[in-house]
């Protein structure tokens, strides 16, 4: 079998299973929230219609949100949480799914490849891309962390 059907395949499963799990917790969340303290906020007439068109209409943001990063986890929880009927979700599930699967079976490998090739034919090369590519994650994760500590109104932090 082609490796590149394989990886799809399997990454086909992996997605189906995370995504619809997902929706999963999202319903049983909701239909929770419905039984709780929160039932009455839930039940507002706008809230309603919010979830009535999410109901009507997220198919597509749903099977779109695969296409996405970071995005298609929120979108299959609120699908599952907001009620969607399973004969608008699956199909939504089924075709964003195959396009995330293809999409990373064939960027993924392709990446692999090239990294493969890199270390084989040039190892200190392929060690320097990665020392290099690392030390700007750490970088730049210690400048947001540096930021995000800092001060808003411009001042510096006294020690005690």
């Amino acid at each position: 079998m082609d490796k590149i059907a394989l990886t799809a395949g399997t990454l086909y499963v992996i997605v189906l299973l995370r995504a619809g799990g997902t929706f999963a917790l999202g319903w049983l969340t909701g239909a929770g929230a419905r039984r709780s303290r929160f039932a009455e906020r839930i039940s507002s007439a706008k809230f309603l219609r919010t979830e009535r068109a999410i109901q009507r209409w997220g198919a597509p943001v749903v099977a779109v949100s695969f296409l996405t990063i970071g995005f298609q986890t929120v979108a299959n929880f609120l699908a599952g949480s907001m009620r969607m009927p399973l004969p608008r979700y699956l199909p939504a599930l089924f075709l964003g799914g195959a396009a995330w699967a293809l999409i990373y079976a064939t960027a993924g490998l392709g990446v692999l490849e090239v990294i493969g090739r890199l270390f084989a034919e040039r190892t200190a090369l392929g060690v320097s891309a990665v020392a290099v590519l690392l030390l700007t994650v750490c970088g730049v994760v210690v400048y947001r962390r540096r930021r995000a500590a800092a001060p808003s109104d411009g001042t510096v932090p006294e020690e005690s």
